[in-house]
């Protein structure tokens, strides 16, 4: 037993993806862009601007409307894939969902406007961290004789 407690790791890592970095830095293309993002029923609309890396969400700053650091590093992350902290301005509008799923819609929606502005630099690292991809996973419709979508009622065998 005290074998296998000498075997375990020292430190951990989270499941999460882990950001990329391209291997040699390059230029970051400063254009303003603007894209879409969903997630469950959030739609997140984007419009980023070269500036110092100032952020309205819904016409708050975003520590405002986010006031959860996991939600904000969420947001942040394509930014951090690309090295591009502070470029960007970014002006969004988020309507619809729960918090959860409005970080998920507005990072889509800046991986989009980012892939947007320069396609060929930018896709590869956002696609390899998964950024580009739309979150399929929505509410399960509840069916009828069930409590919820898979909950049965409580069954007596008398």
């Amino acid at each position: 037993m005290s074998a296998d407690l000498d075997d375990a790791p020292e430190s951990f890592t989270s499941e999460s993806s882990e950001s990329f970095t391209s291997s040699t830095p390059r230029e970051i293309v400063t254009a303003p862009g603007a894209a879409t993002g969903r997630r469950k029923q959030a739609i997140a609309r984007v419009r980023i601007v070269p500036g110092s890396g100032q952020w309205v969400v819904n016409g708050r700053p975003l520590d405002q409307y986010f006031p959860n650091k996991v939600h904000q590093q969420l947001v942040n992350e394509p930014f951090m894939t690309l090295g591009a902290e502070n470029r960007f301005d970014i002006i969004a509008r988020i309507h619809g969902g729960g918090v959860s799923g409005q970080a998920g819609a507005l990072r889509l929606a800046i991986a989009r406007a980012l892939n947007a502005i320069d396609t060929d630099g930018n896709r590869p690292s956002l696609k390899r961290a998964g950024f580009l991809t739309r979150d399929p996973r929505a509410k399960e419709r509840k069916k009828y004789g069930l409590k919820k979508a898979r909950k049965a009622p409580q069954y007596s065998k008398r």
